[in-house]
């Protein structure tokens, strides 16, 4: 049986990947939240003409010369009256320019002198920011879909909201099995290993906006395996390990008593091939994942990344990344390899990217070093350095 792509078992993935509700949310508890709504301007921002700097407002036509000082503006308290010929008003950054002004000095080039001030010849709008300079009311600030982040909650605020609606976090949880695996911190037999993979696939899914939990590992125990998903309140488990053909590779077998229906049931991908997905009886999403940590994670970008993102309205494609080969890529086989690299930038801003020489799946010291992913497509041909490769960069801050 001929497995699916990459690009195809994402497609059936994403088929059944549940949109979550909505939720209103004050702005300080909506960073990192994806929006589900447009936000549209109330007013002009500015709402009025206003200082770029501390001077002196005034009509252009008035300067250069020496005019009578009339009061001041500052923000949030603007002198109110309208500017006289021959006047000028003491201003400060950010405050309305008075109605007559269309112009204002900064104060390093006037001259004071008791009541008047001295002013050089400046034109129309020298210093003023218009009304709506940064945005017009009923102008869409921010569309359904973008992830929230300081600077886009700023310019909601700006807009004048103080409540944003947003997508409800998924709840994901995450469960490790094989008898092999062992909680980070305790002590470990001679032949266990540290569950690692999957502390970094919480952090993944808690920084893609899931509401993410570690699970207690289970060994390769069927009816231990039924108890700790039947367990769990959630919207998407993911199993790690377990996920292949052998004697002790029981997760399939056991959610299927708790009715699995399989959307994917492997992916023809390296590393990764063991990967797949479906949904139970109750409708809780599972995606399965391979055991050894770089299979997941690469399969976590590919797969659980979109997932994630679909789940709460985003747009679940791929940002790929066009690269330069910093050295010879060899042939690929049949399987879509995804290959840990990494990435470095040219003067010009040309990326270049460098494959890592060991692409074991077990290693996590590369992974830990690595800047990018490579797609190399399935029976890709030899390619030289300097040819063009696919790349998705991964998020080390």
């Amino acid at each position: 049986m001929s497995l699916p792509s990459v690009e195809d078992a994402r497609t059936a993935m994403l088929a059944w990947a549940k949109r979550l509700p909505d939720e209103t949310l004050a702005l300080a508890d909506a960073v990192g939240r994806t929006l589900a709504e447009d936000v549209v301007a109330i007013r002009d921002q500015p709402p009025y003409p206003a200082s770029a700097m501390d001077g002196w407002a005034l009509a252009a036509a008035d300067a250069p010369g020496r005019l009578r000082i009339a009061g001041e503006s500052a923000a949030g308290s603007p002198y109110a009256a309208r500017l006289g010929r021959g006047e000028a008003v003491r201003i400060f950054t950010g405050a309305a320019l008075p109605p007559g002004a269309d112009a204002m000095v900064i104060q390093e080039d006037a001259t004071r002198d008791g009541d008047a001030v001295t002013v050089p010849a400046v034109g129309a709008g020298h210093y003023v920011r218009p009304a709506g300079c940064d945005f017009r009311g009923g102008e869409t600030l921010l569309t359904a879909g973008m992830k929230l982040d300081a600077w886009r909650l700023s310019l909601a605020a700006a807009g004048g909201r103080g409540e944003l609606r947003v997508a409800k976090r998924p709840r994901v949880r995450f469960l490790s099995t094989g008898e092999e695996i062992i909680d980070p911190g305790r002590t470990p037999g001679p032949y266990q290993i540290f569950d690692a993979g999957t502390v970094a696939l919480v952090a993944l899914a808690q920084r893609w906006g899931g509401e993410a939990r570690r699970l207690r590992p289970v060994g390769d125990d069927i009816a231990a395996t039924v108890e700790a998903v039947r367990a769990q309140d959630c919207d998407l488990i993911v199993t790690v390990g377990g996920a292949s053909v052998g004697d002790h590779d029981l997760v399939k077998p056991a959610l299927r008593e708790l009715g699995l229906e399989l959307a994917v049931e492997n992916v023809n991908v390296r590393p990764g091939k063991p990967t797949w997905f479906g949904r139970l009886a109750d409708g809780r999403r599972v995606l399965g994942l391979p055991g050894n940590p770089a299979s997941s994670l690469v399969c976590a970008e590919l797969f659980l990344h979109p997932l994630l993102r679909a789940m709460q309205g985003a747009d679940p494609g791929l940002e790929l990344v066009q690269a330069k080969a910093a050295a010879p890529f060899g042939a690929n086989g049949p399987r879509e390899h995804w290959m840990r690299a990494r990435i470095s930038t040219d003067p010009d801003g040309t990326l270049r990217a460098e494959a890592f020489g060991d692409q074991d799946s077990s290693l996590v010291s590369v992974f830990a070093i690595a800047d990018a992913l490579v797609r190399r497509p399935a029976g890709a041909a030899p390619l030289a350095a300097g040819g063009l490769v696919e790349a998705l960069l991964l998020e080390r801050a």
